[in-house]
């Protein structure tokens, strides 16, 4: 952690509506005159489309089956470094993979990476979104192997027992549906961003559902803020929607790892149609999302860069 310079990350997995929340940071730092430097955690990706198909079918040639959660395709160890050295600098290497969305942005072919480069040196803060922001890899052994001890909550102890990306992430959001829903906005997100059937969407889940668990999962125990969204229609069989729940078929449950840091009635009188479950729980309606961002962060913002 930096008090001079703060790093903030939304984790979780593509199409979990990480992008939305990234939109409700950037209104935060626009309304507070705050200069970010945006990391996009596709950059840390260890190879461009073409080269990780290559890689994918060797894999599944050979009878493995890897995922575009574990480290087989990401730099984790690029990614620590990233955070390691804003932490210490206030400045770090990024790039960015093209794709459809940011095409025009780059004179480079989708699929691709742009050249590393360095962030501007007068930046406020880093903000981070994508799948691994807090990464830690002894969560994952302890996934892997029979110890019955909880997975622990502790990201700031110094550890020596490989990556540990989350130790540098001064507020840490998890973006994370309920598991059926997850299900459902991935079927949608593959078909429309790679043109892939139901079926293959499905056979991709099954193959990449260990890795889930094991990368994707445990970041959630070690997240400042956690944003669940609940579907409260019937998603009973994930593989059989035609939709994606809307906002208004949706709750939200806002959880807190520190809630004595928190001033949850507060945060209940002012987000209509929110109550709370649990002392460290809010659940708010669907289309309160980003009302509740800009009360509960962005104060937590302002604090932190005003240290």
């Amino acid at each position: 952690m930096s008090v001079e310079h703060p790093i903030i990350a939304v984790t979780g997995a593509s199409g979990a509506g990480t992008t939305v929340v990234q939109q409700a940071f950037k209104e935060i730092f626009y309304k507070q005159k705050i200069d970010a430097a945006f990391v996009q955690g596709d950059g840390f990706l260890r190879y461009n489309d073409k080269d990780t198909e290559k890689y994918i079918s060797q894999a599944l040639a050979d009878g493995q089956h890897i995922s575009c959660y574990g480290p087989d395709l990401n730099d984790f160890s690029r990614l620590e470094e990233c955070f390691e050295q804003y932490d210490k600098t206030g400045r770090t290497s990024i790039r960015h993979r093209v794709n459809s969305d940011n095409a025009h942005l780059h004179s480079v072919d989708q699929g691709n990476f742009t050249d590393w480069e360095e962030t501007p040196q007068d930046s406020d803060c880093l903000f981070y979104e994508g799948m691994h922001g807090g990464v830690v890899a002894e969560t994952w052994t302890r996934r892997r192997s029979d110890n019955s001890k909880p997975v622990s909550n502790e990201r700031r102890a110094s550890r020596s027992n490989g990556v540990n990306v989350a130790q540098y992430v001064d507020l840490l959001v998890g973006v994370v549906p309920a598991i059926n829903l997850e299900w459902i906005q991935r079927i949608n997100h593959d078909q429309e961003k790679q043109n892939l059937s139901a079926e293959q969407v499905t056979v991709n889940i099954l193959e990449q559902l260990q890795d889930y668990i094991y990368f994707i999962v445990p970041q959630f125990s070690i997240t400042d803020i956690n944003f669940q969204r609940m579907p409260v229609v019937d998603t009973s069989n994930p593989f059989d929607q035609q939709r994606v729940p809307t906002e208004k078929e949706s709750m939200i449950v806002v959880s807190f790892r520190e809630p004595d840091k928190h001033d949850l009635l507060s945060y209940n009188s002012r987000i209509e149609g929110a109550f709370m479950s649990r002392r460290n729980s809010l659940v708010i309606p669907g289309g309160q999302l980003q009302h509740a961002l800009d009360i509960i962060c962005a104060p937590l913002i302002e604090a932190m860069l005003q240290k």
